[in-house]
């Protein structure tokens, strides 16, 4: 399918797009999944966070929200702990996030953090209790595969969830 002009797609990155102009604009990418971003700008500052499940096009059901002072990272795992929750009990699905980080620390390093006494050998771990959390859905719904998927890319539901991230800075739709 033909993307968006890039002028359009830099929109999304700049939070301008509302949800409907989102769904107007954007037809690509995955169709059935759970998609979740999370922001704050500047970083460290206000946030918010995002997360739609979406069944063949449709959606089944988001959430999102906002902070007054928080990070990036904080809300990516808060957008990510929600769309785990978005999920019924025991269905297979695929949550998709486009921070590799968060993929990274619930799929690579949590395991050895855990066997640790949630330690790191090189520092603290930041955002623990998040981590925590999000790592205890995961084990808990081994059915559900946590992704990374490319940020602002024009994939219409991950530019969806980045809308939704996002709503904290204008008003939905």
């Amino acid at each position: 399918m033909k993307r968006p002009p890039a002028t359009v797609r830099s929109q999304a990155a700049e939070s301008a797009l509302t949800l409907s102009q989102v769904l107007e604009t954007y037809t690509d990418g995955p169709t059935t999944g759970v998609f979740t971003d999370g922001a704050a700008h500047p970083n460290p500052g206000p946030g918010g966070w995002g997360a739609v499940y979406v069944v063949e096009n449709q959606i089944i059901e988001q959430k999102y929200g906002a902070e007054a002072q928080t990070t990036n990272n904080r809300m990516e795992l808060t957008a990510l702990i929600a769309g785990y929750s978005l999920v019924p009990a025991g269905r297979a699905a695929v949550v998709m996030t486009d921070s590799q980080l968060c993929v990274d620390t619930i799929n690579s390093w949590a395991a050895g953090w855990e066997k640790n006494g949630w330690k790191r050998k090189n520092g603290e771990i930041k955002n623990l209790d998040l981590v925590q959390q999000l790592y205890q859905l995961a084990r808990a719904h081994p059915e559900i595969e946590l992704r990374w998927i490319r940020s602002h890319n024009g994939y219409r539901w991950n530019e969806y969830a980045d809308a939704l991230a996002t709503a904290y800075r204008r008003a939905i739709p």
